[in-house]
């Protein structure tokens, strides 16, 4: 029984902090059909021309979850799709996982004199660009945060601490790291199905995301939730866009309560906006494309692709 309640608390997390997939594959540019050398913790898809753009997976996605995303931007941005390591069949690497890819996005945009590119994440992705935006505030443009937060258990419960979530993550950390890859996968398509409307994008992803590691998986869930970047979120100089899931928001009151949570997620941050998605899931790209296109579209000054 007591296992069992545990099980349901990882559920209830991931439905909220969200689990998904894809992109396998080496690195290249697109473009050239050069390979391109990624960092260790993290490889790179490269598509399209233009001003650069990074887009940042969540928690076990690979980067083809940003595949329509990419096909909306690619004619205008140069898109550089990352693949974190140990998710969607990239290799693991050693703890402290989320600290190293933050520091290896911050090395990559540096290496190819990217210049203040728009960082968009989602999930566990949209964490990494506040703190991308945070570390690197001179060398990094806007950044679109996709369902995503500066400290995840704060979503749930406003008076969360990184100490109070600390057993709640090492439990998680446990179990799921436990997982043999069957029953992974299979825990794993239940968590998606419960944030992707439409059953056939739940097909397309889930089985790219059985490829991930549950080590590494449980490993990135510890870390997001035992670190809190809402006072180093002041730091971030650069235009931030929230994008919140509000198809869960069934009643005016609970909207209300749901917005005040995302707005405390940013309110440290000088430049920010709060927008709701009211037809999506936590999988935005997916469930509500036309929506975070046109508020993409607007919030970075694009002119819409007719």
């Amino acid at each position: 029984m007591r296992n069992r309640f545990a099980v349901s608390v990882v559920a209830i997390f991931l439905v909220l902090v969200g689990v998904t997939s894809s992109y396998s594959g080496s690195p290249t540019n697109v473009a050239t059909g050069v390979p391109r050398k990624a960092a260790k913790s993290f490889a790179v898809k490269i598509v399209g021309h233009g001003k650069p753009m990074l887009l940042i997976p969540g928690l076990t996605c690979g980067g083809d979850v940003w595949d329509g995303t990419v096909k909306h931007f690619k004619d205008r941005y140069e898109c550089h799709v990352l693949t974190l390591a140990g998710f969607a069949g990239q290799p693991a690497i050693e703890a402290p996982m989320l600290e190293t890819v933050r520091s290896d996005i911050g090395a990559y945009i540096q290496q190819k004199k990217l210049n203040h590119p728009v960082i968009v994440g989602h999930s566990l992705g949209a964490f990494l660009a506040f703190w991308i935006a945070a570390s690197e505030p001179g060398r990094v443009g806007p950044v679109v945060a996709v369902d995503g937060g500066t400290f995840f258990p704060a979503l749930m419960d406003p008076n969360a601490t990184a100490e109070s979530a600390k057993a709640g993550a090492e439990t998680m950390r446990q179990i799921i790291g436990s997982q043999a890859a069957e029953e992974f996968a299979a825990q794993n398509k239940l968590f998606l199905g419960n944030m992707i409307t439409d059953p056939k994008n739940l097909e397309l992803i889930a089985p790219t995301c059985a490829k991930s590691d549950p080590k590494a998986t449980g490993q990135a869930m510890y870390e997001l939730m035992t670190t809190d970047l809402r006072e180093e979120a002041s730091k971030i100089k650069t235009p931030v866009l929230l994008i919140g899931s509000g198809a869960g928001t069934i009643s005016p009151e609970l909207k209300r309560t749901m917005e005040g949570r995302y707005e405390a997620q940013v309110a440290k941050v000088p430049n920010h906006k709060v927008v709701m998605a009211e037809k999506a899931r936590h999988f935005v790209m997916l469930d509500d494309p036309g929506f975070l296109f046109a508020t993409m579209d607007e919030f970075l000054g694009v002119p819409a692709v007719k």
